[in-house]
């Protein structure tokens, strides 16, 4: 079976239980393969990064497989507005979040309505000068485990986001980002906007954040903030700690 969100945010779980653990957010128009499902909860598989976890029946719509190959292979089409509506014929009125995906207004309809958005649509590769531009719409997010929005986020859940938006699909988790791009040797060599890696005492990729000018690095810890980088890590620019040990700089673009 495939299906699609249709609601502004919906969590998915590790388990299929409403006290599972978060592991990810489905975003509206985002579309997803449905690989196992009960009586209240299916296992799905999503068609951006093919991240698994479960979600609530009642929080998707299904679609038919020629919809979804058309989502597939239909340009990508995000909004790029912090929070903006869609509505219908019927004055429906929906909330959406930055980064929802909005592909199938492109030439399709969605419950048998004419969607209408007004807001600002970003499609294609975006320069890679944009891509702090994006990573400042998150600024002062709270963090949030499995988050993927301006208004909860973790780590790399912001890594992937600020990509998405600026035209690049990257894996979900810090560990999955890691593995791809070029590993640069120091600091030095890193541009704005290329990634940086850092892991825990048992060696394991545990969080990740964007370079910026000058050994700045914007990240989610907390909140969406700006710290130092240095060859050690990140120096927290309020408590002059060190709080995240470097491991790998990635060019991924």
């Amino acid at each position: 079976m495939f299906a699609i969100c249709n609601l502004a945010i919906v969590p998915l779980r590790i388990e299929p239980s409403d006290r599972s653990e978060m592991v990810s957010q489905i975003l509206f128009g985002e579309h997803f393969k449905i690989i196992e499902q009960n009586k209240k909860w299916s296992k799905i598989e999503t068609a951006i990064d093919n991240y698994q976890g479960w979600i609530d029946n009642k929080q998707f719509l299904v679609i038919t497989e020629e919809d979804y190959l058309f989502l597939q292979n239909t340009n990508q089409f995000l909004n790029g507005d912090l929070i903006e509506y869609i509505t219908n014929e019927n004055h429906f009125l929906l909330p959406i979040s930055l980064g929802s995906s909005l592909s199938f207004l492109s030439n399709k309809k969605i419950n048998n309505q004419n969607y209408i958005f007004e807001g600002n649509l970003i499609t294609g590769v975006q320069p890679k000068s944009n891509i702090l531009q994006t990573a400042f719409m998150y600024l002062n997010a709270p963090y949030l485990w499995g988050g993927k929005t301006p208004f909860g986020i973790d780590c790399s859940g912001f890594t992937q986001m600020v990509y998405r938006l600026n035209g690049h699909n990257i894996p979900r988790d810090a560990s999955q980002q890691a593995t791809i791009g070029e590993a640069l040797s120091f600091i030095e060599e890193s541009e704005v906007g290329d990634l940086a890696f850092f892991d825990n005492e048992e060696g394991n990729i545990t969080h990740v954040g964007i370079i910026m000018e000058n050994n700045y690095i914007i990240h989610a810890s907390g909140k969406v903030r700006v710290d130092r980088l240095d060859h050690l890590g990140i120096l927290n620019i309020d408590t002059g700690r060190h709080t995240h040990k470097l491991r790998v700089i990635k060019k991924i673009i």
